[in-house]
């Protein structure tokens, strides 16, 4: 038979019952969309993640206090929560570095937010000028921290536009309106511009103070969270990594680098841990989501040798006028194809659908490729050829003498 023919007396078939081939269709229509989904919304996911981090400013190596031991050795203190980053090993380092740099410093803490009977609760940063440089942050309206502030403990506070907000209403006028921060009276003097983000990673739910005015009255001591310093070329950031260790090593009075009390972490490590983990949770749903992919095989793997025992006859007929063996497998095997490519198409429109709405309603980009696509039609002809061969096989197999007998 002519390829035209088997697909012709293929799609004949299945139209015959079609809500028993709608329903087999079914399994594989929700396991494709869902595969489709899951990758869909883990790669915005992922997206959304590197560019979180990518956003708090570039070539950028971040020093925290405290350092995570390997398994089976002694823990320290777990890393950013001990104190063992000082103002003044901040100020040595943009001192001895040798290579073209820009150093910010910081501590951070929650504060409760208060403003004309409207209060929040949110990230408190106490910070120095060169912050905004640092970490790509533009100003809105007013100003940012000045060194002369910083200098003075001044009480002054930049808002993110998600704060000023909740606290002055959208859009609102808050410049020179007083804030009380933890029982403290602070002065609106800027508003930063949106940089968006959602949950711990809103960069726009934010309060910026002074750092000493942060180290006198929010957290006492000199102490620092985060010492970021910021590479002039992303070919210095090795030998600038290198000499950070190496200084804070010697600050410390620490011999051996495994001992070390503080943590230094390169930015472009962070986006790419980031995006494994992402990677692998993305891979997990998916896996998960296959699931159903299987259970709609097996569905089709059931039609089929439904459908080869109620032809038995017809097979017979076919055989007996000089149908070949590899004329009846591949009836049966194109119509289980044709099944899952139909599903498959479907399954494809139900994923870019639910991908849509997830975007829409729960604040997620997600992204669906065209490798997720093809993948899906790879996957839906595989199905269609592993779990369609044992019923074209048994039907080409049937004795025509036995066949034509059958009742």
């Amino acid at each position: 038979m002519k390829t035209k023919d088997l697909i012709s007396e293929s799609y004949s078939a299945l139209t015959v019952n079609k809500v028993r081939t709608g329903l087999t269709m079914l399994g594989i229509v929700i396991g494709i969309g869902s595969v489709i989904a899951m990758v869909s919304v883990g790669q915005g996911a992922k997206n959304s993640i590197e560019a979180s981090i990518q956003s708090i400013g570039s070539n950028l190596i971040l020093i925290s206090p405290g350092s995570t031991r390997g398994l089976g050795a002694l823990v320290s203190s777990g890393r950013g929560s001990s104190q063992t980053l000082t103002l003044e090993d901040g100020h040595a380092l943009d001192k001895q570095i040798s290579f073209g740099h820009t150093t910010e410093m910081e501590t951070s803490t929650r504060g409760q937010l208060i403003a004309k009977g409207k209060n929040t609760n949110t990230r408190v940063i106490g910070t120095i000028a060169s912050y905004t440089t640092v970490r790509s942050l533009e100003i809105d309206t007013g100003a940012f921290i000045s060194d002369e502030q910083d200098r003075t403990s001044a009480k002054v506070v930049v808002l993110g536009p998600t704060t000023r907000d909740d606290l002055f209403g959208v859009g609102s006028e808050a410049i020179g309106q007083t804030v009380r921060i933890n029982g403290n009276t602070f002065r609106v003097i800027g508003i930063t511009k949106s940089k968006g983000g959602s949950g711990f990673l809103n960069q726009d739910d934010v309060a910026f103070i002074p750092l000493t005015t942060a180290q006198h009255y929010l957290v006492g001591g000199s102490y620092l969270t985060t010492i970021a310093v910021q590479a002039a070329s992303s070919d210095d950031m090795p030998s600038i990594q290198d000499e950070v260790n190496s200084i804070l090593l010697q600050r410390h009075h620490i011999n051996d680098a495994l001992q070390a009390d503080f943590t230094v972490q390169n930015q472009a490590d962070i986006v790419a841990t980031a995006s494994t983990i992402t990677g692998t949770f993305t891979t997990l749903l998916a896996a998960i989501a296959s699931i159903s992919l299987l259970v709609g095989g097996i569905g089709i793997m059931n039609m089929m040798l439904t459908t080869v025992t109620e032809r038995t006859r017809e097979i017979g007929l076919r055989k007996a006028i000089g149908a070949k063996r590899a004329d009846i497998s591949s009836q049966f095997l194109i119509e289980a194809v044709m099944l899952t490519f139909a599903g498959g198409a479907l399954g494809v429109v139900l994923g870019w659908g639910i991908s849509a709405v997830v975007s829409k309603f729960a604040g997620i980009a997600a992204n669906v490729t065209i490798s997720s696509v093809l993948l899906a039609f790879g996957v839906s002809a595989g199905i269609g050829i592993v779990f369609g061969y044992y019923p074209a096989r048994r039907a080409s197999l049937l004795n025509p003498i036995e066949a034509l007998r059958f009742e």
